[in-house]
């Protein structure tokens, strides 16, 4: 099942998130999930395991598990690369050990003190407060995501973390289009108003931290799952699904892509089994009914700086 974007390429509705997979297990989660059915994989430069991953990627490809046609491989430019955006999708190129991209996202919009191409730092000044460069525009930015389209790196290009004001603006001064607004959306922070807003204006919503970070997120940054909400555990016996699968089929119904994050097989192979039902509309009306606007994802707690502010 896939997303057509607007440029007309097809983008799977179920990718693999890769952020915070620990480099020695990756190729075995790859290589599984590949045979499991998964063909879009989510990546980032500030990951720190795009070598990683291009390792396994090649693994697959010369032993034929997969062609590379079949495969969707997104990943990110870091805040601290504005300024060098074609040098920075290169060196993700090299790590990846791909010609070219499916998709290229902003991660954040904002630009930081470079630190060097790839090395996707986030420098503090002395009270510990993100060093923000002001020289560069996202306009400047997006200019050259543009160039990278031109030049036949990157298929389609996006945007990440983006909010309706900053959308707005990209959709003003593009030539090329935003394909994809890769935001966090999940039951708990449903933001209908930004995935309308995109969808309207033929922007495809994926949905980082599909499930709110689960286990993961409670532990970094304090936030509440919305895995243990009782209302989804009686969807789930009534579907006789796991919680986690209600969620991203909730997500799917939305029109949005999800990209669920798993270091267990048994795992992958649960979120990948969602198209399997569907949930009724009343029972979309009552997940909606949850909303909490809870963001779980708070970088400000590495930043000293609250960019949501």
């Amino acid at each position: 099942m896939a997303i057509t974007l607007n440029n007309g390429f097809k983008m799977p509705v179920i990718g693999l998130g890769v952020w915070r997979m620990e480099k020695k297990e990756i190729r075995d989660l790859i290589v599984s999930s590949i045979k499991i059915g998964y063909r879009h994989f989510d990546c980032a430069a500030d990951y720190q395991n795009e070598a990683e991953v291009g390792d396994a990627l090649a693994e697959t490809l010369q032993t034929g598990l997969v062609k590379r046609e079949e495969l969707f491989i997104t990943t990110k430019l870091w805040n601290s690369d504005h300024g060098h955006v074609i040098e920075a999708c290169k060196d993700s190129l090299k790590k990846l050990r791909l010609d070219y991209l499916d998709l290229y996202l902003i991660h954040f919009p904002i630009a930081t003190r470079h630190t060097g191409v790839g090395t996707t730092a986030s420098a503090l000044d002395d009270e510990g407060v993100l060093e923000i460069d002001t020289t560069i525009t996202l306009e400047t930015t997006w200019r050259a995501m543009e160039d990278l389209v031109s030049m036949g790196l990157v298929r389609s290009i996006g945007i990440s973390n983006y909010d309706i004001f900053l959308t707005r603006d990209c959709l003003a001064y593009s030539k090329v289009k935003p394909a994809v607004n890769q935001i966090e959306t999940h039951p708990y922070f449903q933001r209908d108003s930004l995935v309308k807003f995109c969808q309207k204006h033929g922007i495809c919503v994926t949905a980082h931290t599909p499930l709110g970070g689960s286990v993961a997120n409670t532990e970094w940054f304090g936030s509440d799952s919305c895995l243990e909400n009782p209302v989804l555990k009686g969807l789930a016996e009534k579907y006789k699904k796991t919680v986690a699968q209600v969620v991203l089929r909730w997500g799917i119904q939305r029109n949005t892509a999800v990209i669920p994050k798993s270091s267990k097989v048994e795992r992958l192979q649960e979120n990948f089994q969602v198209l399997d039902f569907k949930l009724a509309e009343e029972d979309m009306a009552l997940i909606k009914s949850i909303d909490r606007a809870h963001r779980t994802n708070q970088p400000a707690k590495f930043w000293g700086i609250n960019l949501y502010a």
